[in-house]
């Protein structure tokens, strides 16, 4: 049976909603010492209103970790080439704007985080991280959609 956790169980921090990029698309930046700092480089799974997403850590030229999309699988997350950015969407629909707040639990570090609009309340199925030998062998082979 898989364990639920709420977002008041789990550790959180704030990050902000920017624009991004030389396409000014909107990305959501959580400060590099944030208790919810993201692992700059790696690709972490992102849950948005319940349904978990892909998303491929960035960082911007001052080094806070951002993300810029989540998407289906991870190998999407890494080389999207039009793929649906479901964060896009999940930032449309919540109406959040460059300059606005977001919530970003911790539901397994450095693995599985939450998006949540300020004021919203969410729960997240617990996942334990995988092992680090099989997502190494994961990863080796190129898609690695096992993150």
């Amino acid at each position: 049976m898989t364990e639920r956790v709420t977002h008041e169980t789990v550790q959180s921090g704030r990050g902000s909603v920017v624009r991004a990029g030389g396409t000014r698309r909107l990305a959501v930046q959580v400060p590099a010492d944030s208790a919810a700092s993201l692992p700059v480089g790696d690709v972490v799974r992102v849950v948005l209103d319940g349904s978990e997403h892909h998303a491929s850590v960035a960082a911007t030229a001052d080094d806070t970790p951002v993300v810029r999309g989540a998407y289906a699988t991870p190998r999407l997350a890494r080389q999207p080439n039009g793929a649906d950015n479901e964060l896009a969407a999940w930032l449309a629909d919540a109406g959040l704007e460059a300059g606005r707040s977001v919530h970003v639990d911790v539901v397994a570090a450095g693995f599985k985080y939450g998006l949540r609009a300020p004021g919203e309340t969410a729960t997240y199925e617990s996942t334990g991280t995988p092992d680090e030998g099989l997502a190494d062998i994961a990863a080796s082979l190129g898609d690695g959609d096992g993150a």
